[in-house]
C-alpha cells in the first residue's frame, strides 16, 4: 500500500492520566522521551502494527493525529496545499528522525505527513 498511515499521536492536556488509561485499558508499552527544547514525549509501542505517541498540548481540545507516510513531505504538503488543504504546520525537521507537516483537508479533518530521514541522512546508523 502507497502512503500508509505510519503513525498515531495523542494530544492531551492530562498526559499522566491519558498513559494511565491506555497502559491499563491495551498493556501499551509507554516509553517517556525528552524532546528538544523541552518537555516529554511519550512513545506507544504497541508490538505489531502501527505505533504512536501521546504529548502534552494545552492548545486543543485533546485529539487522536493520524501521521501518513510520504517519500517527500515538501512536495506531499504542497500537493494537499494545491488540492485545497490548509497548512497547520508547515514543514519542519523532527530531529534525526524525519519531517514532518500538519494540514487540514478541504472538510476540514487534520491529518499529518511523515517522511522518515534515511540512514544516510541520519549519519549511516
Amino acid at each position: 500500500m502507497t502512503n500508509p498511515f505510519v503513525h498515531v499521536e495523542l494530544h492531551t492536556g492530562d498526559l499522566a492520566r491519558a498513559k494511565t488509561f491506555y497502559s491499563g485499558l491495551f498493556g501499551w508499552n509507554l516509553q517517556d522521551m525528552p524532546m528538544p527544547g523541552g518537555g516529554t514525549y511519550t512513545m506507544i509501542n504497541v508490538g505489531e502494527g502501527t505505533g504512536g505517541g501521546m504529548v502534552v498540548d494545552s492548545g486543543t481540545p485533546p485529539h487522536w493525529l493520524a501521521y501518513i507516510g510520504v517519500e517527500d513531505a515538501a512536495a506531499a504538503t504542497a500537493k494537499a496545499k494545491s488540492l485545497g488543504a490548509t497548512v497547520v504546520q508547515d514543514v519542519m525537521e523532527v530531529g534525526d528522525y524525519g519531517w514532518m507537516s500538519v494540514l487540514t483537508d478541504p472538510t476540514g479533518a487534520a491529518f499529518a505527513l511523515w517522511q522518515a530521514k534515511t540512514p544516510e541522512q541520519r549519519g549511516g546508523d
